[in-house]
């Protein structure tokens, strides 16, 4: 991003170089690579430095929207705090935080990410689907490893589920999912799903 100051004011701001014209001086889009950085500041083109200190992952929080200020020559684009997002469902209001009626609920994010595990447990067990149905069918069972194994997708996802629900706030969800590296193995405290072997 790109702004414009003009006394000492942060006149206009563009995100992709333009043409410009300063003093009644046209300046083509050249000036943008071509030109050093003292050069363009002298016309009163300064480059937006983001401070993002305050900005936190968007999966789990609204962040504001950037505010611009210039001093000491640099124009700094920097973020208010942060807002979690909702972790447990609610009913939907109106303006004035009266519940709509009928009642309409907004999903908090336990409930979207037990939903995603949902999503990722049934997909798994979706290739295998038809081997249980062709046991049932024909009267036959099922091997054991296979049994075995979809039995553990589903412990694992109702464990996953189980830790979801358990979680205080936004920062003990976020951290489920989390992954770290601990003497070379990457994982996450919420686990992975078993690997058909």
């Amino acid at each position: 991003m790109y702004a414009i100051i003009e006394d000492g004011v942060i006149a206009k701001t563009f995100n992709n170089p333009r043409k410009l014209v300063v003093n009644n001086i046209r300046y083509s889009t050249k000036i943008y690579s071509l030109w050093s950085k003292e050069e363009k500041e002298a016309i009163g083109l300064y480059e937006v430095v983001y401070d993002t200190s305050n900005k936190r992952d968007e999966a789990w929080y609204i962040n504001t929207n950037e505010t611009l200020s210039f001093a000491d020559g640099v124009v700094t684009a920097s973020y208010g705090s942060a807002t979690a997002k909702a972790i447990e469902d609610r009913n939907a209001t109106d303006k004035d935080g009266v519940e709509l009626d009928p009642i309409q609920v907004i999903k908090g994010l336990k409930t979207n990410k037990k939903e995603m595990i949902d999503r990722q447990c049934a997909g798994l067990l979706q290739n295998s689907d038809w081997m249980v149905i062709r046991a049932k069918e024909t009267g036959s069972t099922l091997n054991a490893g296979w049994k075995t194994w979809r039995a553990s997708i589903r412990t694992k996802c109702n464990s996953m589920q189980d830790q979801i629900d358990g979680a205080s706030d936004v920062d003990a969800l976020a951290t489920l999912f989390a992954y770290t590296e601990t003497d070379g193995v990457t994982s996450r405290p919420l686990g992975e799903f078993p690997i058909k072997e």
